[in-house]
């Protein structure tokens, strides 16, 4: 800790060291700086840099097809793709598309997003409730397991 020195002199300290004068913080006032090794600290900022990045958990977004006119069976197997995605932490996503004269009968299919919706209320809260986008309803839910 040296206080406030003029910059030619900072500079010249850190010379005679053999080390560099590195600034801190630039938007300080006045601007703060260490006498260090720059290689070094630049080394080190890489590692804390990677070390986050390993961290981080990454969060996808799993899509499961189902139709307005899937029976139980499959349904249940549907149901368990989508509860080991939102276990793991994943986004699911459901996707219904309505082909010729099942676009007249749309209410089956919200009736089918909503019983998802509610056999998943303990793993998952949607995102996006049941909505559709031309012939496809769509919605989303996202995992309310903490990530650690």
């Amino acid at each position: 800790m040296l206080g406030v020195v003029e910059t030619t002199k900072a500079i010249q300290q850190a010379a005679d060291i053999g080390l560099d004068l590195v600034e801190i913080s630039p938007n300080a006032e006045p601007p703060v700086c260490k006498i260090l090794d720059y290689g070094k600290y630049k080394y080190e900022q890489q590692k804390k840099a990677s070390e986050a990045r390993k961290k981080q958990r990454i969060i996808e977004l799993k899509e499961v097809k189902i139709r307005s006119t899937t029976e139980e069976h499959d349904y249940q197997v549907k149901l368990r793709n989508a509860q080991r995605f939102l276990e793991a932490g994943n986004k699911v996503k459901f996707s219904m598309r309505f082909r010729g004269r099942e676009m007249a009968h749309q209410d089956v299919g919200l009736k089918m997003m909503l019983r998802l919706k509610n056999d998943l209320t303990e793993l998952g809260t949607p995102d996006i409730e049941p909505k559709m986008e031309g012939r496809q309803m769509i919605m989303i839910l996202s995992s309310t397991k903490s990530i650690s």
